[in-house]
Formats: C-alpha cells, structure tokens, sequence
C-alpha cells in the first residue's frame, strides 16, 4: 500500500458501466474514475442485485422526482475498496464493504432526528446519481460498512433492501407471538419473512402468485406458503411486499381487527386504489407507510450480518455477467415457472 492508501490499483482509469441513458433505453457505456482525496473511499463494486426498481428506471416508469437520466444503474451492491483519501482511518484497501447508497445532507430537520431517508435534499445512488453497475464509486468514509471475513459478499449486495425491511419493522409495534402475514413473495417479501423472524412471532405466513417460490419462501423463514389470498381478518400484522395495489387490497383485508398493516412496496408512480375510510375505523387498523432506510437501519444490519445473525445468501438465485445485463433485465421481469430470488450482476 502507498502512502496514499492505494492497493495495486490504477489512480484513474475508466470501465464499462450499464447506464439508463433515458425510459426505455439502456446500453452499456464507457465510465471513469479518478483518485480519491480527503475522507473519499473508492470502491470497486463485485456484485450488484436488480430489482423491480431498476425496471422502473429502465422502462421510465420511476416517479420522475426520484431519478435523474442518464444512469449508472446499481444501488443494491457490496464491492472491494480500491483506495482512500488520506485522512480515512475507517477502511483500509481490500477490505470488503457495503456502502450506504441514501447520501444525507445530515443538517437537515428530518437528518437531525435520524430520519435520514427523509432528508430534505434527496440524493441517493442509483437514482439521483451513479450506481454501482459501473467500473468503481466513490463515497464518503462514514457511508462505508466493512463486512467481517466470512460474510459472503454476496450478501452484502442485499444489505440494501434488508435494511428497507428492517427499517419498516422497526417503526412498527410488533410484539412476541404475533400472527404475521407477508404479501408478496418476492425480494422484499422473502426478506421480510426473514427479517421479522428477530421479533418472534408465533407464525409467519407468505403468499404469492407463484408455486415455485414456496421453497426460498421456507428458506427464508416462512412457516407456511400459498398463493391463495390470505384469510381476511385473521393476522395480527399484514405486511404489504409486492409493489402492487391488488397485494395492498389484500393486506388491509388480512390484518385482524385492532391489527396493523404495513405498506412496504412502491406501486407505482400516480397508482391509486378505491378505500373505504370506515373500513380503517371501524376495524380499528393502524395502516404504516415506510420509506428506504435509515443510517441506523443500515448499520444495524450489517452489524447483525456480521454477527452471522442473518443468512441472506439463500435469496440468490440469479447470476449474470454485466455484459449480460440484457438477459438479467429479461429474467427479472417475466414470469417464470422456475423459483427466482435475487438477480445478481457479477462484476
């Protein structure tokens, strides 16, 4: 290592990266980097999950206040420091790290209560600036997480969306021996039958569309599977994971009365659904939106990660090469008879 905190890599360079240029158009392309300086830590990413976001972004469905074009897709990654700026004491080049992708402006109302993900100044990677699908980031020092040796870094590309989930059930009030149902068996879904496991619920039911996914849905913690629709009235917290206004439908069917309901998933930018307000008050429901995840949340996260207290790699089921991104795009957004976690590109 240099006295610059450089380890057998270039100062600066380029790499092909996979870029949004606009809806409905995305090529790879061609991105640089330089060296870092200060408390910059650049990272070169190895693996990056995709998910339904990133078909918004590619398709231009995303809220257009959440996404600026053109795009270095990535925001669900882990990767391998590369260099430091020479007043970072936190990470050392070579070691293995995730990297908070919400970038807080830390001064703001929401930042000064620890709500990081309603920060004034909205700023995220993936988003509003380039992701990880691409040849290296660079960050600040206090938005980069080591992984301990022995924590697949594949995992860490999940860290992310966990730390959505976590940050979700954190807020609300879930108690031992609660009847848990998920909606939804995808990413979100998976994770949260996993996650809230923490909590010691008495049972852990998730429903799907799809037979096949009845096996990761058991890996990941769920005590029963079915793609029939959840009996109405009968969980103490249904929890809403799909991204769809069918699966929300269900969600404030299934939670009891007195029960509570989470809204996790993103519908779709201006998607409405028909509600009945007496149907919240007179079953005395507690409905909960919740938003990205917190600083806090991420670190928790990680930490439980390295604690070997979470086991995510079962969730990966999808790998791709990034000159393959076309296929991995594809697996990710038709129907499949097959079981489908996680779609990794490996960099």
């Amino acid at each position: 290592m240099t006295a610059t905190g450089v380890l057998d890599a270039p100062a600066s360079g380029e790499g092909p990266a996979l870029v949004a240029r606009g809806p409905g158009d995305v090529a790879i392309e061609p991105r640089s980097w330089a060296p870092p300086s200060g408390l910059e830590v650049r990272v070169t990413p190895r693996h990056v999950g995709l998910c339904g976001t990133d078909l918004e972004i590619v398709g231009g469905s995303m809220d257009p206040d959440y996404v600026r074009y053109p795009l270095v897709l990535g925001h669900e990654w882990s990767g391998t420091v590369a260099a430091v700026g020479e007043q970072v004491t936190k990470v050392v080049p070579g070691d293995a790290v995730v990297v908070e992708g919400i970038i807080p402006c830390s001064v703001c109302e929401a930042c000064r209560r620890g709500q990081t993900n309603l920060c004034a100044i909205y700023d995220e990677l993936g988003f509003m600036r380039d992701g990880a699908a691409g040849p290296s980031v660079t960050t600040r020092e206090h938005l980069v997480h080591r992984l301990d040796p022995g924590v697949p870094m594949e995992s860490g590309a999940l860290v992310e969306p966990a730390s959505v989930v976590l940050r979700s059930l954190s807020v609300m009030d879930l108690q031992p021996g609660a009847r848990v149902v998920v909606v939804g068996s995808g990413t979100l879904g998976l994770l949260t039958a996993h996650l809230v496991r923490l909590w010691s619920p008495a049972s852990v039911t998730v429903t799907g569309r799809r037979t096949a996914q009845a096996g990761l849905a058991h890996a990941m913690g769920a005590d029963e599977y079915s793609i029939d629709p959840p009996t109405p009235r009968s969980f103490d917290v249904a929890i809403e994971a799909a991204g769809t206004l069918p699966a929300v439908g269900l969600a404030l069917e299934a939670a009891r009365r007195g029960g509570q309901v989470l809204l996790l998933g993103i519908c779709g930018h201006g998607k409405t659904i028909p509600m009945s307000p007496d149907d919240l008050v007179n079953n005395d429901l507690r409905v909960r939106g919740s938003f990205g995840y917190t600083a806090a949340a991420w670190a928790q996260v990680v930490a439980l990660l390295n604690a070997g207290r979470l086991d995510l790699q079962p969730m990966v089921t999808h790998r791709f090469s990034l000159d393959q991104y076309e296929a991995a795009l594809d697996t990710l957004a038709k129907p499949t008879e097959a079981a489908r976690g996680k779609v990794l590109l490996d960099l």
